[in-house]
């Protein structure tokens, strides 16, 4: 299995400023909201909540903030967002997979069309490239110090339950099947490590090389463009980047 640095989620790259963190709990509010209205408030019976509130914990994201948007979702009685996915070929046949939470279907839907359409890509139609991708829980621990041992890590990573472990140059990435997600992830925070990012991703088993400059360039920035779209979650492709 390849690396995280393989595949793009929103939450790549530890976010530093206040108005980063700021965008990305309007994006992971936006989950909840859905995940309340479906499956109720409790996180104890109701798993999707559950991810949802270690995911906004994984982006230091304090607790407080966390409990009043659960407050705020389980009281409103108009809760209108819907989760749509979206699928389509960057540059040189990426396959691109948009994950969005919306309460305007027009709106979300033209904005990934034109992202799509200015750099050189094109949406396709829902299945065109999701059989490439494998659903995996994904954590990410970023060594910043140089501290963590990588023998150690990996031990630990396999005992705790994971499929597979990546170092990257102090970045750690912790693969895990979707039902052993949630037990890897609490296990490995046990150990005293800080995580930086913990979601379930979806991982390309292929990828793409793109050797012509306009290609790359295009590509960065139609994944800045759906990075940048409020109603947008995640954004996972197989550019070998």
């Amino acid at each position: 299995m390849s690396g995280h640095s393989k595949w793009n989620n929103i939450k790549h790259k530890k976010e530093k400023s206040d108005a980063a963190k700021a965008k990305i709990f309007t994006k992971i509010g936006k989950e909840m909201a859905v995940a309340i209205k479906a499956g109720g408030p409790d996180p104890n019976n109701n798993s999707r909540l559950r991810d949802l509130i270690a995911k906004a914990k994984a982006n230091n994201v304090p607790n407080d903030n966390i409990q009043r948007t659960i407050k705020k979702f389980t009281e409103s009685s108009n809760i209108d967002f819907e989760e749509i996915t979206y699928e389509g070929y960057g540059p040189s046949g990426v396959a691109i997979i948009v994950e969005t939470s919306t309460d305007n279907r027009n709106r979300t839907a033209g904005n990934v069309r034109a992202w799509f359409s200015k750099y050189g890509g094109n949406l396709g139609q829902n299945g065109c490239v999701s059989y490439l991708f494998e659903e995996k829980g994904v954590i990410t621990i970023i060594d910043e110090d140089g501290e963590i041992d990588e023998d150690k890590i990996m031990e630990d990573a396999l005992e705790c339950g994971a499929e597979d472990i990546k170092c990257d140059e102090g970045e750690f990435t912790i693969y895990t099947s979707t039902d052993d997600f949630d037990t890897v992830r609490d296990a490995i925070v046990s150990l005293g490590y800080t995580l930086d990012t913990a979601d379930i991703a979806k991982v390309p088993s292929t990828y793409v090389d793109l050797d012509n400059q306009d290609d790359i360039d295009n590509m960065e920035k139609m994944l800045d463009k759906f990075n940048e779209d409020d109603d947008v979650n995640a954004v996972y492709h197989n550019w070998n980047a």
